[in-house]
């Protein structure tokens, strides 16, 4: 299925609809996909695992500079522990770049904080016009003048990150 992919407003259903007070930093990317009967966690798995490797090379040239700085190695976005199952994720668990911060079978909250942002990231598992859809949306909140630099390149990259990362779950 090759259904398009744009973005859109975080979904009101979103728990990161709240979270947009003061936010530096958010977008949403929106799908349809076939029926499928998965939680917003085996989504975001099924995401993670096909993640594409120009993605990953570009977190590990990240990881490098932000290194520099004094920030945290985050490793890859699809770094994830071999043979848990979706079911098994809680809230606190690392899943891949992330920690689970909240976890339904409608949506996983993702997130992390450091001294320079808190990002949290949404799949939400939503209708839209009538279809099961995805929506993935993201919300930074940051933390001084190393948070405006470090989201100098970050912004427009996430924007090309997103939707690469869709398509491939289209296809699972």
């Amino acid at each position: 299925m090759n259904a398009p992919i744009f973005e859109t407003a975080i979904p009101a259903t979103s728990y990161l609809h709240a979270e947009l007070a003061g936010a530096h930093f958010h977008d949403c990317w929106l799908t349809t996909l076939a029926p499928h009967g998965r939680t917003a966690m085996e989504m975001y798995l099924d995401a993670v695992r096909q993640t594409p490797g120009w993605v990953n090379a570009l977190m590990s040239l990240r990881n490098s500079v932000v290194a520099l700085v004094g920030l945290k190695n985050l490793g890859s976005l699809n770094g994830l522990r071999a043979g848990k199952a979706a079911a098994d994720y809680r809230p606190g668990d690392r899943a891949g770049i992330f920690k689970v911060l909240r976890v339904s079978d409608d949506e996983v909250v993702l997130g992390d904080d450091d001294r320079h942002l808190r990002v949290q990231v949404s799949v939400c598992k939503v209708r839209h016009e009538g279809q099961d859809a995805v929506a993935v949306s993201t919300v930074v909140h940051l933390h001084g003048l190393l948070g405006r630099i470090y989201m100098l390149p970050v912004a427009p990259m996430h924007k090309l990150i997103v939707p690469a990362v869709l398509r491939r779950l289209q296809r699972s």
